[in-house]
């Protein structure tokens, strides 16, 4: 057997660790339910508040649920037709080796999960599956798989993808509360800060490094056949026409209408809105998706049968989506015997032991806690800000850095809870389990680096006042 590097064999004993001892992320999720909803106890709520807060947040995430299965849909529909399919088997045999192949997923997913993190998945999953088909390469299918979602794991926060660095630049999106206390942070002071942008690009080439010199070659590696997964690309031609009724199911006509209906609002609502603060919506990404893959797959038959591939994907957001939405219900609403909640408490704990020099490390470690239970994509900020910011601005801290550091330690835990790896794990037909040994190694490097330059970086930044907006 091919000798393999220290990295490699230490990604391997990870490996046969979780697939011996990490549950299923269903089992995950409820066992995280259980801890919250305990220690909020501890804190003081009671038993009753804890189950009242449960219950009611069990459904609060059905929307984002729906937004979430509709990215699965869309960008697999899309990346299933015959002309962005053809376009990723281009890219698939391009590498030369397996760790090349497992490289270059993990570069091309955090490129685009710059972009939209949603796209990232459903792109580097159908990767994926793509090179799978490469036998001759003898890739690590586990290892590609976690390379696929590192977009999620480093990267997607740092970027246009960051719903934080979005609402702080769009006053109409913050509450008045909110806009009080930071004003209007542009992009200029978050993502394209040139530290935030330096950050970006040290963490990318770490987290390729890493995923070279831990992938299993020759005989180590997994591949999807031995793991047994079909990775057989879905037949793109349709069989003969059998019956008059299945005309229209057959004719461009209809996606054609639809697809033209769609582009007249797409282009309303950029009128009205502006192409960055339109796009950053996820319904309004869902719709783009949705639409473009009517006209990628040109006939209904072929769309539909798109639709109903990717389907199972979304499974696994189904059923666990509303345990999380029970953990952050508990985590905001359980109020303790001081009336504070857990977040809260958190919080307060984090901002009142930080100075100006330490506030980055320790609002990065705050953020990656709760983050652990609360994998929100960012939307917890709303909750969170108000006393987060404040905090900063009475230690005089950067306001924009204070948003990039919150993103930045926001991804980390996504490389060890399993959350957000549902729909990717739905494509390539794997276990969490089967990807966290090597993700966890990335978290491994990642958390104290990650810590270590949010500090150093924050030091070359100083204090600027809250900006108001011209309307306020």
């Amino acid at each position: 057997m091919e000798k393999q590097s220290w990295l490699t064999r230490l990604a391997l004993r990870s490996c046969a660790w979780a697939e011996r001892w990490f549950p299923d992320a269903y089992v995950f999720a409820a066992l995280a339910v259980v801890l919250v909803a305990l220690a909020a106890m501890a804190r003081g709520a009671t038993p009753m508040a804890a189950a009242a807060a449960f219950g009611d947040g069990f459904w609060s995430l059905i929307p984002f649920t729906m937004q979430i299965c509709f990215i699965i849909v869309g960008g697999y529909v899309v990346a299933a037709s015959p002309p962005v399919a053809g376009a990723i088997q281009r890219l698939a045999r391009l590498p030369r080796s397996g760790r090349g192949a497992v490289c270059m997923v993990a570069l091309l997913g955090m490129l685009v999960a710059l972009l939209h993190w949603g796209l990232s998945l459903i792109f580097s999953g159908l990767l994926v599956r793509a090179l799978a088909r490469r036998e001759e390469l003898r890739m690590d299918y586990r290892a590609a798989g976690a390379a696929a979602y590192l977009g999620l794991g480093a990267v997607w926060a740092l970027g246009l993808s960051s719903s934080a660095a979005q609402l702080q630049a769009n006053p109409a999106s913050m509450t008045p509360a909110l806009l009080a206390i930071t004003g209007v942070i542009p992009f200029a002071e978050t993502i394209f800060l040139w530290q935030s942008l330096l950050l970006t690009a040290i963490l990318v080439t770490v987290s390729v490094g890493i995923a070279w010199f831990s992938a299993p070659t020759g005989a180590a590696a997994s591949t999807a056949q031995t793991l047994g997964v079909d990775v057989q690309a879905a037949p793109t031609t349709l069989p003969p026409l059998s019956r008059p009724g299945e005309w229209l199911e057959r004719s461009p006509a209809l996606n054609l209408l639809l697809a033209a209906l769609g582009a007249g609002w797409l282009a309303h609502e950029i009128a009205s809105k502006g192409l960055a603060l339109a796009i950053s919506s996820l319904n309004t990404y869902n719709f783009l998706f949705l639409m473009l893959g009517l006209l990628l797959n040109w006939r209904p038959r072929r769309f539909l049968d798109a639709v109903a591939r990717a389907v199972p994907s979304a499974t696994g957001v189904l059923i666990q989506f509303p345990l999380y939405g029970g953990i952050a219900s508990i985590l905001t609403a359980a109020k303790g015997a001081d009336g504070q909640s857990l977040a809260q408490q958190l919080a307060a704990f984090f901002t009142h032991i930080a100075t100006p020099g330490s506030f980055p490390v320790l609002m990065g470690l705050y953020s990656a806690v709760l983050g652990f239970f609360v994998p929100s994509g960012g939307g917890k900020w709303l909750i969170e800000a108000p006393y987060v910011m404040q905090a900063a601005n009475e230690l005089h801290a950067h306001l924009g850095w204070a948003v990039q550091v919150y993103n930045a330690a926001e991804a980390l835990p996504n490389l060890i809870n399993p959350f957000w790896m549902l729909p990717l794990l739905g494509i390539l037909g794997l276990k969490a389990r089967d990807l966290i040994g090597f993700s966890f190694l990335q978290f491994a490097v990642h958390l104290p680096l990650v810590l270590f330059l949010l500090w150093l970086l924050g030091l070359t930044l100083n204090y600027h006042p809250p900006l108001m907006s011209a309307a306020h």
